[in-house]
């Protein structure tokens, strides 16, 4: 097997697509917010890559193994196409980041794709309550419309840089005059955070001009709610008897 392999499973149809990543990182919310679109939006598998330099596992689904990849899905909505990049890995050493995501430039050359959205989470250190979305660009044309659609730019926020395929996406795209974006919403970075892929898709939506029901990761929002409720109530040390405990007492 050679270092990076991109199989075709399909051949869509795509006119001017826009091509978004979302890999796991900060909260999963690029990871959430790209696999949202693909299963509300029936999106078309078209291409897996494989590589050495993602981990050396396969996946299990009643009993069917799937060799460790990233995938590219192919979606149309509201007269918009879309190629959106998911999987459960990052490459594992900086050769992979890079070589994988010069195959996913390859792959977005391929189709056409007009501009890249890179989608993910900013850690805040702390739970929060109103999530804003920061913005990353690899050229300055894009900076006026993302503001209009409340989008900020915090000087050298996020500190350190964008790492992995996310980052890496808006500095190899520049050299291939691909016009790139990071959207990357606030989250605690301790939890999986699915309010914050929501306000990640809201700015993606308003941008590339389609619409998505968020229901499903609304349901998941409550979920984590509650998960974060019970965590509160461990740390104060005096949790909430539930109706189920009550029904013992006495």
């Amino acid at each position: 097997m050679d270092e990076f392999e991109v199989e075709a499973v399909g051949e869509p149809d795509l006119a001017d697509p826009v091509f978004v990543e979302g890999l796991p990182g900060v909260g999963h919310v690029g990871k959430l917010a790209a696999e949202h679109l693909v299963e509300e939006l029936d999106g078309e598998l078209v291409r897996r890559i494989y590589s050495t330099h993602l981990p050396p596992q396969v996946s299990v689904e009643e009993g069917r193994t799937q060799l460790a990849s990233a995938e590219i899905h192919a979606v149309s909505v509201d007269n918009v196409d879309l190629l959106v990049l998911t999987g459960d890995h990052q490459a594992q050493d900086t050769v992979g980041h890079y070589g994988l995501t010069d195959a996913v430039l390859d792959v977005a050359e391929e189709f056409g794709a007009s501009r890249l959205f890179a989608l993910g989470g900013v850690p805040t250190g702390e739970l929060i309550e109103e999530y804003d979305v920061i913005g990353a660009i690899n050229d300055d044309d894009q900076r006026e419309e993302l503001e209009g659609v409340g989008v900020e730019f915090r000087g050298d926020e996020p500190a350190g840089g964008i790492v992995g395929v996310s980052g890496l996406l808006l500095g190899l795209g520049e050299r291939r005059d691909l016009p790139a974006a990071c959207l990357m919403g606030e989250t605690s970075g301790y939890l999986v955070d699915p309010k914050s892929a929501q306000a990640v898709l809201e700015v993606l939506q308003e941008i590339a001009g389609f619409e998505v029901d968020f229901s499903s990761l609304e349901d998941r929002a409550d979920e984590m709610e509650e998960v974060v409720r019970k965590i509160q109530e461990m740390e104060q040390g005096t949790p909430t008897p539930s109706d189920e405990d009550l029904r013992y007492i006495g």
